[in-house]
């Protein structure tokens, strides 16, 4: 049997070390935390926010067992959930309303292996806990909201080039614009079709203008609706502070969202599931109008709606439907106050915004315009000032009946962007931290004995090549664990399946190996040349083997989602890790026995 190349050896030797340090933070568990960000580019978080909560915590007995900096995000352990709670209400009171305190967890490993980005590998919602939401997109009501901003722009466009026109009528995947006479139409179509190219405009035969939707631009609108929503809930789930989301498209209308670790379930499916945008809208003050709509007799231009920035909350006030400004354009919303002391949200808005604002002021000096919260379709107004004088710079402030936790929620919302379409919640399921330690409990258990169970048979069927093969085994596990830490995995219970299953595929490769040097001994083939013969001959068949079920791995790695794309993760990393420790690892320890010694008898 020829001696093993030292280069093997060392690339054993750093394999199993360097799997040693990146497994180990896996058996530290995680503590509770603290997550600091800030919603400002003004209040960052820095070393001197660290060292000023620091000596506050400790002041009020609530120290920290330990820190993170990223330098973004500050996050503090403690060692049980009742300080975490306690701690995380003081540190909001303490920085205020410009930061988000969140809760999280955190490993509790030591702080050099967070330095070498020696993590352990995420839990998945079965094991960690915390909540699951399968959203449906209301399509219909991105249709139409597609259709209102294209009115929208007519309408500005017509208004800006003193075209006039008639009523606007939306329909169900189209909009009419009716005009007085055919040559204010073709002025009118002119126009249109220089300053906005991308709508399709058309003559309708009956002195209107008609802007369809055709089939190819709706399957887009649901496409970016989707895509929006899914870009959206990101943002939303990042400001929230939750760690490891899983936001993810099934089918054409559905989004899916797990949220592992998350504790505070019923603000997470309010933020999740809200619409909240802002629309600028000029107030109609007209008496007759008011009183008629105030009698029932609203016009279908006009919407009647409760204004919260009156004393009592119940009063009403009569807007435009037409819409001057969209929370598309601000860019940043923050909490605040006003000059009474009252909660407020400071809004910037882009170029486009603010040019937009800009005009509507100038051209509406003494008119009031209200700010529109529109919030899962029902829109209220927070506030109506008059104009006093042109309003430009982007810089807009919101105030009214709200307190500061609900300015906070608005500003979060109008920061993170609108859903481009409401979404309606047709799957609702929490899985509490109890029941994922039982399922951690459980799978290691299972991945345990299963262990044993293939060694104290390996051993007693294949003796010393059934210890080498075990050992083999156990380095396929180590490696497998830490290939998961390493590529910060999420595993679910189906990859502790798969992790059972990679087990009983390794040890296959083993079996291979040690059938065929019995079969080469019970050709009377000396025990050098057997085990060299062993191995060369049964490679083949272990790498066939294994690209095979690669194969089928990575099928349902491509095709697969949810819990069986983590199958298949866990699936095609354990093929991998078996085929070195089975084939490198085992005749590196088989050399090391055999190679420099006169053999007479393998225990096989």
């Amino acid at each position: 049997m020829h001696k093993y190349s030292s280069w093997k050896y060392i690339i054993i030797v750093m394999a199993v070390i360097i799997s040693l340090i990146y497994a180990i933070p896996n058996f530290y568990g995680e503590v509770p935390a603290v997550q600091i960000s800030s919603t400002h580019a003004n209040n960052r978080v820095d070393t001197n926010t660290l060292a000023a909560l620091e000596a506050s915590l400790t002041n009020n007995d609530l120290t920290p067992l330990g820190e993170v900096f990223d330098g973004k995000t500050l996050k503090l352990k403690f060692a049980d959930t009742d300080t975490q709670l306690r701690a995380r209400d003081f540190i909001q009171a303490q920085l205020g309303e410009n930061y988000v305190v969140a809760l999280n967890l955190m490993p509790s490993g030591p702080a050099w292996l967070s330095k070498i980005n020696a993590n352990p590998m995420f839990l998945g919602l079965d094991l960690r806990g915390g909540v699951h939401f399968l959203l449906e997109i209301d399509m219909n009501q991105a249709l139409k909201k597609t259709l209102d901003k294209y009115a929208s722009d007519i309408k500005r466009d017509l208004r800006n080039n003193q075209i006039r026109y008639g009523n606007v009528i939306v329909g169900q995947n189209s909009l009419t614009v009716q005009f007085r006479d055919a040559d204010t139409l073709q002025q009118a179509l002119n126009q249109l079709h220089k300053d906005l190219p991308d709508i399709q405009l058309n003559d309708d035969g009956n002195g209107g203008l008609q802007a369809i939707i055709s089939e190819m631009q709706m399957q887009k609108i649901k496409e970016a609706a989707v895509k929006q929503n899914i870009l959206i809930l990101h943002n939303r789930v990042n400001e929230l502070g939750v760690a490891e989301p899983i936001i993810q498209q099934q089918g054409n209308e559905r989004i899916m969202v797990e949220l592992p670790g998350v504790q505070d379930t019923a603000r997470a499916k309010d933020i999740l599931g809200r619409t909240a945008t802002l629309e600028v809208r000029m107030v109609d003050d007209d008496p007759t109008d008011v009183a008629n709509a105030l009698a029932g007799s609203v016009s279908s231009d006009k919407e009647l709606l409760v204004d919260t920035s009156a004393k009592n909350g119940s009063s009403k006030i009569l807007v435009n439907r037409d819409v001057e400004l969209t929370g598309d354009n601000i860019t940043d919303a923050q909490p605040g106050f006003d000059e009474n002391g009252g909660a407020a949200v400071n809004i910037r808005l882009d170029g486009v915004g603010a040019a937009i604002f800009k005009q509507v002021t100038q051209e509406n000096i003494g008119k009031r315009m209200a700010m529109v919260l529109v919030d899962n379709n029902k829109g209220q107004v927070v506030t109506a000032p008059v104009i006093r004088s042109e309003i430009g710079g982007g810089q807009v402030q919101i105030s009214g009946a709200m307190n500061v936790e609900e300015a906070n929620d608005v500003a979060l919302l109008l920061r993170s962007g609108s859903l481009s379409a409401p979404m309606n919640m047709i799957e609702e399921r929490t899985v509490g931290p109890s029941l994922g330690k039982e399922n951690i409990s459980k799978g290691f258990h299972s991945v345990l004995w299963g262990f044993v169970a293939i060694a104290v048979f390996i051993i007693i069927y294949y003796q010393v090549f059934g210890v080498i093969s075990i050992i083999c085994l156990a380095v396929n596990l180590l490696l497998l664990i830490a290939a998961l830490s390493m590529l910060q995995a999420t595993l679910t219970l189906p990859g502790i399946a798969a992790i059972a299953l990679a087990l009983g595929m390794a040890i296959d490769s083993n079996v291979l190996i040690n059938e065929r040097i019995r079969e080469e001994l019970r050709n009377n083939k000396k025990p050098h040349i057997a085990i060299e013969s062993g191995y060369t001959h049964a490679f083949a068949t272990i790498f066939d083997s294994n690209v095979t079920t690669l194969i089928a791995g990575l099928a349902l790695l491509a095709f697969g989602s949810g819990p069986v794309k983590g199958f298949a993760v866990v699936h095609c990393l354990g093929i991998l890790t078996s085929m070195f420790s089975a084939v490198l690892v085992s005749r590196g320890i088989v050399a090391v026995l055999y190679a420099n010694r006169r053999i007479k008898k393998l225990y096989i």
